[in-house]
């Protein structure tokens, strides 16, 4: 069978903060990567929603879609995703909405059901909506009414008889593209029933990617937007010219996944050395290989293998990468050299 050919490479950042980096040092990495991505030929630049982790500086999407927007030229910038539980849709619409009318054509908005969060926060985050019941719950009609209220025609509520009009935005002429973000068959089946984008956590859930994508082709229901099923999954990346060297740049971000799935606490990335030093655990070795057997750790043509036999469960011609690459001491705080070689060295072999 002939592989599936990747015509199109996007980027997955969670503007990861190293534990030589402040948070303006990783903002300023993250933009040098974004202009990478962009100089590159990469189709999309996503950043991630997190909250009160160390490791991470992507906390709010909308403020980082505008920030890195603002300093490409060409590549489409959105949300890996927004948690819409955390939000009031109307909020979440009227952003985006206004992203769109700045940079129109180059804006996505990926949404998830997932917290980002740990209960305290999630809670705190929560109860500024203060809705009045679970979002979780209500979260299909979240999607919905945020996908019409982005719309140039805005909805129409019914309240107790009379008609009242709500939209983001006063005169859009355009509306960001909306996809329905997952890593699992709940995700897949509720993209499908409501007609959208989607896109598999394939770096996090490492498994089910297969089994998702086709229950969401199947049961597709075709939207006036989207008449066909569109998706893409994500993989975490580590590319070098060096098999070894690869593998020790892929460490530090391993061991925080240890930490992750273990319970343990989450602080910043280690450097390489500092992960050498400390180890994988013996006891969650296997965890590791079962983690990584799921990224693109290796050399350009060995990485760009497995992104090929990612592209083909996925049957799609685009894949999203999240360069998880750490850094050596000694290297500028504001840079992410390792990151932006794995991307040089995967558009060489698969743009």
């Amino acid at each position: 069978m002939t592989p599936q050919p990747v015509r199109s490479l996007s980027v997955l950042d969670l503007v990861s903060v190293r534990t030589d980096q402040t948070t303006p040092d990783a903002l300023a990495a993250s933009t040098s990567l974004a202009r990478t991505a962009d100089s590159l030929g990469f189709s999309r630049y996503w950043v991630a929603e997190h909250h009160n982790m160390p490791a991470v500086a992507s906390t709010n999407p909308a403020v980082l879609v505008a920030l890195l927007a603002s300093a490409t030229e060409r590549i489409r910038v959105g949300s890996g995703g927004v948690m819409l539980p955390n939000h009031a849709p109307l909020v979440v619409a009227e952003q985006f909405a206004l992203l769109e009318a700045a940079f129109p054509g180059r804006v996505d908005l990926g949404i998830g059901r997932a917290p980002g969060s740990d209960p305290v926060t999630s809670h705190m985050l929560r109860a500024a909506a203060a809705r009045g019941n679970d979002s979780v719950d209500t979260f299909p009609d979240d999607v919905r009414d945020l996908v019409d209220l982005m719309s140039p025609e805005g909805m129409t509520l019914d309240l107790r008889g009379r008609s009242y009009d709500l939209r983001a935005t006063p005169r859009a002429v355009s509306q960001p593209t909306t996809w329905l973000l997952g890593s699992s068959m709940y995700s897949a089946q509720l993209a499908a029933s409501l007609g959208l984008p989607y896109v598999f956590a394939h770096h996090f859930a490492g498994q089910g990617t297969a089994e998702a994508m086709a229950l969401y082709r199947s049961s597709y229901t075709p939207s006036e937007r989207h008449p066909e099923p569109t998706t893409f999954a994500i993989i975490n990346a580590v590319v070098a010219e060096d098999a070894e060297e690869a593998q020790r740049r892929a460490l530090p971000y391993a061991l925080s996944m240890v930490r992750l799935r273990t319970g343990q606490g989450l602080g910043p990335l280690e450097l390489v050395e500092d992960a050498e030093r400390i180890g994988i655990p013996p006891e969650h070795a296997p965890l590791v290989r079962q983690m990584q057997a799921a990224w693109a750790v290796g050399t350009p043509d060995v990485a760009a293998a497995k992104v090929r036999e990612l592209a083909e469960t996925v049957r799609t011609d685009e894949v999203m990468i999240a360069p998880v690459s750490s850094a050596y001491r000694g290297a500028s705080p504001t840079a992410g050299v390792t990151r932006e070689e794995t991307l040089r060295l995967l558009a060489a072999e698969l743009v």
